[in-house]
């Protein structure tokens, strides 16, 4: 399986760029995974709705740039549906049975994701209702990733 993780912005602490390149390096004996940064708009203090939209639609046609035809698309939002781990190591497996070889996790910037990029996704997934800082996001979802892959395996895993 290739996973691709489309995501707005850089990781800038060092702190979650090691946390990454840790989940990352355990992935790597389960599939084939790649973070694709696109650049993040500026968002002014108090932006106005048009400026919200333009910034959104901008970053969405990164995101849609970077996506591959063939890939499942799961973009993360907050009203998406919830998984539980052993739910989401399902869904992971599901696609690898049913023949999909590469799948795109897709989370957005500051923001959030355009309307274009949800339209796009094969499934809206939500980790919590809260919002998490799309860096710290990158570190949660790469674990549940490796998290779902130690669960599908049949090997031990933290509950």
């Amino acid at each position: 399986m290739n996973i691709n993780i489309i995501c707005v912005g850089k990781v800038k602490e060092s702190y979650y760029r090691e946390a990454l390149a840790e989940y990352l390096k355990r992935l790597s004996k389960y599939c084939k995974t790649e973070i694709i940064e696109v650049a993040d708009e500026q968002t002014p203090d108090g932006c106005s709705d048009r400026e919200a939209a333009i910034i959104l639609q901008k970053e969405g046609d990164r995101i849609l740039s970077k996506i591959a035809q063939d890939s499942y698309v799961i973009a993360t939002a907050i009203e998406g549906k919830s998984l539980s781990s052993e739910q989401f190591a399902s869904l992971i497996e599901d696609k690898g049975i049913r023949g999909v070889s590469r799948i795109a996790f897709i989370i957005g910037g500051s923001l959030g994701l355009s309307d274009e990029v949800k339209a796009r996704a094969d499934m809206l997934l939500s980790f919590s209702k809260v919002t998490f800082p799309h860096q710290l996001m990158r570190v949660i979802l790469t674990e549940q990733i490796y998290r779902a892959y130690r669960i599908i395996k049949g090997e031990p895993y933290h509950k």
